[in-house]
């Protein structure tokens, strides 16, 4: 399935439609209102429009503004769940990274080589390598899930190099093979953008105040106060969720990344894995960027009391982790002078109604699934990851239809592209930059046509992706530009200079 560009009309967000649809929602009803524009409510919003629902979802900032954009920029097949022996969750995670691949968002995700290297112990690759094995096994399993990605294979030293020249020594490794995001932010987008073409209104700045029976009070950012009626409030903000649902139990967990400039690591191709110290399920990644940057991660840290509104941060101990992990198999240790960015995003782990109090029975029983939960009117949808969001939302909105007694039954959106979708056969006969094919797909033409200038001198980011933001795709802010529709903002230093530009562009859209 081809679309055009933005004339096609209705999958724009832009700011008149925002203005359009504050009035409309203003004093009105809708079957369904979603809370929080991250990747779980705009794919409620998707699937709930898709079955004929009326819809409207509500975003405090500005979407994937939270948790959502600051992931690791996977979608994995669930091998550590594996480990843990979740073969339920195994085999979700690789069915709905089949979706992605194959129908919903082939533009966005591409194949990615992780090497376990033999300088990490041989015992560490040789685990590495059948655990891939057992991966293969479940990705076959999985509907589409077969032909979707390479299998595991060792390799040997020169193959190391080729594909991870930083590592230390000739020896070999073990490669599986997982899915790589172009962008999370850029997931996030599409589906608001697809959620508004099904009829979804999709309102930004607009923050929840209070669910009170069917009556939704809201507040934009330039204080206007506006109520609605809802059939039924889905709360879907994340770590933030025990605002509108304080009986949910949720232990966040800080998950931090390092971006350091690809060229320190010899400009990898493959996802370079280490086990973390200690640890035979967890690894710190270095994740290769096609804008000449490598991502470290994950770690996994709880984050005690409650969740404020800023954004989080890796601390100095966490930094000092991902350095000294990866730096155990590198030829030249990476500094903290190598770091031009950072950044940390909160899971939502939930808690089961039947954890214990204390703090060793909560970390027992903290959970990767994801709940949903009755509060009256609100059903609360959080935890699992972005990989099974569309999975979650599904879930989600058989409850909602259940409850409202109308809208299509089953959820079609394992088969509905996203906009911007295609195969990949026709992506590859695209008439635009590479680049652009890979964050826009079939739109990539248009946003082409809207400027080739730098944004920055040395990035590949340009004005015309600026320009699409603002007519297309709901940006608002200079924040909204670099932080979320293109990532300058994960180099701080890259960001300063990019401001004067995105605050032009928007002078002139706006």
């Amino acid at each position: 399935m081809l679309r055009g560009g933005p004339a096609d009309g209705a999958g724009v967000l832009s700011a008149a439609r925002r203005a359009t649809d504050l009035d409309a929602v203003a004093g009105g009803s809708v079957d369904v209102v979603v809370v929080g524009g991250g990747v779980t409510g705009a794919g409620v919003a998707l699937d709930a429009a898709a079955r004929g629902l009326s819809v409207t979802l509500l975003e405090r900032t500005d979407l994937a503004a939270g948790t959502s954009r600051w992931s690791s920029k996977l979608v994995h097949g669930g091998l550590r769940y594996l480990a843990h022996g979740e073969l339920g969750l195994a085999r979700e995670s690789a069915h709905e990274r089949a979706v992605l691949m194959g129908a919903t968002a082939p533009h966005l995700v591409r194949p990615l080589a992780f090497l376990v290297p033999d300088v990490a112990g041989r015992g560490v690759s040789t685990l590495a390598g059948l655990g891939g094995r057992l991966g293969d096994a479940v990705r076959a399993s999985v509907p589409g899930g077969r032909r979707s990605l390479p299998g595991t294979r060792r390799v040997d030293a020169a193959e190391v190099t080729r594909l991870t020249p930083g590592v230390r020594g000739r020896r070999g490794g073990s490669v599986f093979w997982d899915g790589q995001l172009t962008d999370d932010a850029r997931l996030v987008v599409a589906l608001a953008r697809t959620a508004a073409e099904c009829g979804a209104r999709v309102l930004t700045g607009a923050a929840v105040r209070a669910v009170d029976g069917a009556d939704v009070h809201v507040e934009t950012d330039d204080g206007e106060a506006l109520s609605l009626r809802a059939g039924v409030v889905v709360n879907a903000t994340g770590v933030w969720a025990q605002r509108l649902a304080p009986g949910v139990r949720l232990v966040p967990s800080r998950g931090s990344h390092l971006v350091v400039p690809a060229a320190r690591l010899g400009s990898p191709s493959a996802a370079l894995t280490v086990p973390l110290p200690g640890s035979r399920s967890r690894y710190v990644f270095a994740l290769p960027q096609p804008d000449g940057l490598v991502y470290l991660g994950l770690t996994d840290e709880p984050v005690p009391g409650p969740v404020g509104d800023e954004d989080p941060a890796p601390d100095d101990a966490e930094v000092a982790q991902l350095l000294a992990t990866v730096n155990q198999v590198l030829a030249e240790p990476l500094t903290r002078a190598d770091v031009v960015g950072a950044y940390a995003g909160l899971r939502p782990l939930v808690l089961p109604a039947s954890a214990g109090t204390g703090p060793g029975d909560a970390t027992a029983d903290l959970s990767r699934r994801h709940l949903l939960r009755w509060d009256g009117p609100v059903l609360t949808v959080v935890g699992g990851k972005l990989t099974t969001y569309r999975a979650m939302a599904e879930q989600a909105v058989d409850a909602v239809v259940a409850r409202l007694g109308r809208g299509t039954p089953r959820s079609c959106t394992a088969r509905l592209p996203l906009v911007g979708a295609a195969p990949r056969r026709a992506l590859e006969r695209v008439a635009a930059p590479e680049r652009l094919v890979a964050r826009h797909g079939t739109e990539a033409p248009v946003v082409a046509g809207l400027g080739a200038d730098p944004v920055v001198e040395g990035r590949t980011e340009t004005v015309g992706e600026l320009r699409f933001a603002v007519r297309a795709e709901g940006a608002r802010t200079v924040a909204d530009l670099l932080d979320r529709r293109v990532r300058i903002g994960l180099v701080p230093a890259d960001r300063e200079r990019a401001v004067p530009v995105a605050e032009q562009v928007l002078a002139e859209e706006l």
